[in-house]
C-alpha cells in the first residue's frame, strides 16, 4: 500500500492503476508499507530511482544502508514495534529524500508513524511540509515514542523490583521468583531492541547532518541535531536500564538461592533432630532375649521419654545458635 500525503494535510492511496505521468507537486510524502513489486516498480517509474528491497534493508553494511545516488539520499534505520505486547520486534525501515520529497519504506507499522502520519494531517495549509523538513519531524516523533517505550520499561521494572524484594513474610515460594525470570527475560530483550535501535538512529543522524541538502536550511540542521542529542541521552538512559535489568536478574537468582538453601537447611536439621530418637527407637527395637529393661515398668514410657528429650535438645541448641 502506498499512502501519498499532500502539503495541505491531506492523505490519499496512490494505486498502480492510475498510472500518472507524474507526481502532484503537492505531494511530500510517499509512505510505503509492505508494498508489491508492482508498487516499488511504480514509484521508481514516477520518482526516477531506485527502491530497496526487502532483503537489501537487512543489509548491516554501513555503506548499503547509508548512501547517495542520483541526488536521492538512501538511509537505513532499524525500529521497535509491537512494544507495548509480548513480542517486541525490530524492523528495518528505508528514508529516501528525493526531489523535495521523503519516500519511506517498511514492512511493519511502528506506532511513531501513525502519531506522525495523524500530526500530518492537523498540520495548517501553510505548515512548509518539504521532505527534509518532514523527515526531521519523522525522526523526533520516533525519538519521543522510543523515549515513551523506556518509559514505560522503567514503570514496569520498578513494579517488578517491589514483588522481587517484598518483605519475607509475604514472599511466595521460590516458584514465584523463577516465573519472574520470565518477566525479566521479557524486559531485558525489549530493552536490547531499544538499544539496536537507538544505536541504528543515532548513525542515520551522524550521516544526514553530514548531507549538504540539510546545511541550506538552518532550521532542519538544528532540529536534526536536537534529535541526535535526544537519541544521545536516550541511548545512555537505555544503558542504565539494562544495568538495572542485570542487577534483577543476579538478585533474583541470588534470592532462588537463598530460599533453596533455607530449605534443605530446614530438612537437613530435621535430620539431626530425629536422629537421636531414631537411635533410641533403633536400640529398643532390637529382638535380644536378654535385654535389662525388657522387665521394667516405666520401660515404655521412659523410652518415649528419652526419644521426645533426645529431639528437644538439639531443637533447642539449634535455635540458640540462630541456625532455626
Amino acid at each position: 500500500m502506498i499512502s501519498a500525503y499532500h502539503s495541505h494535510g491531506s492523505v490519499a492511496p496512490l494505486a498502480v492503476e492510475d498510472n500518472p505521468p507524474a507526481l502532484s507537486e503537492d505531494i511530500v510524502w510517499l509512505d510505503m508499507v509492505d508494498p508489491t513489486p508492482e508498487e516499488d516498480r511504480h514509484v521508481e517509474e514516477l520518482l526516477g530511482i531506485g527502491i530497496p528491497t526487502r532483503m537489501e534493508l537487512k543489509d548491516f553494511e554501513p555503506s548499503s544502508r547509508l548512501y547517495i545516488e542520483k541526488n536521492a539520499v538512501y538511509m537505513t534505520a532499524s525500529l521497535v514495534f509491537g512494544a507495548d505486547g509480548d513480542t517486541p520486534e525490530i524492523t528495518d525501515i528505508a528514508f529516501i529524500l528525493t526531489g523535495g520529497r521523503l519516500v519511506t519504506l517498511r514492512y511493519a507499522d511502528p506506532k511513531a508513524f501513525r502519531l506522525f502520519a495523524a500530526a500530518v494531517c492537523r498540520q495548517p495549509a501553510q505548515a512548509p511540509w518539504v521532505g527534509k523538513m518532514l523527515l526531521a519531524r519523522l525522526l523526533e516523533a520516533i525519538a519521543d515514542r522510543t523515549a515513551e517505550i523506556l518509559e514505560t520499561a522503567v514503570l514496569r521494572l520498578d513494579a517488578l523490583s517491589k514483588e522481587i524484594f517484598r518483605s519475607r513474610a509475604s514472599r511466595r515460594p521460590p516458584q514465584f521468583l523463577e516465573d519472574k525470570l520470565a518477566d525479566i527475560a521479557a524486559h531485558h530483550r525489549l530493552i536490547s531492541k531499544v538499544r539496536d535501535s537507538l544505536g541504528s538512529l543515532s548513525r542515520m543522524l551522524t550521516f544526514l547532518l553530514n548531507v549538504p541538502q540539510i546545511h541550506h536550511h538552518p532550521e532542519i540542521e538544528d532540529l536534526c541535531r536536537t534529535v541526535a542529542q535526544d537519541i544521545a541521552t536516550l541511548s545512555e538512559h537505555a544503558n542504565f536500564v539494562s544495568g538495572n535489568i542485570a542487577f534483577l536478574l543476579d538478585a533474583s537468582l541470588g534470592l532462588i538461592s537463598v530460599e533453596q538453601n533455607a530449605i534443605i537447611k530446614i530438612f537437613s536439621i530435621a535430620s539431626v533432630v530425629f536422629l537421636p530418637p531414631t537411635l533410641v527407637a533403633s536400640i529398643y527395637g532390637m529382638n535380644f532375649r536378654h535385654m535389662p529393661e525388657l522387665d521394667w515398668t516405666f520401660g515404655y514410657p521412659l523410652a518415649l521419654f528419652g526419644m521426645v528429650l533426645s529431639a528437644v535438645i538439639p531443637f533447642l541448641f539449634f535455635r540458640w545458635k540462630g541456625w532455626l
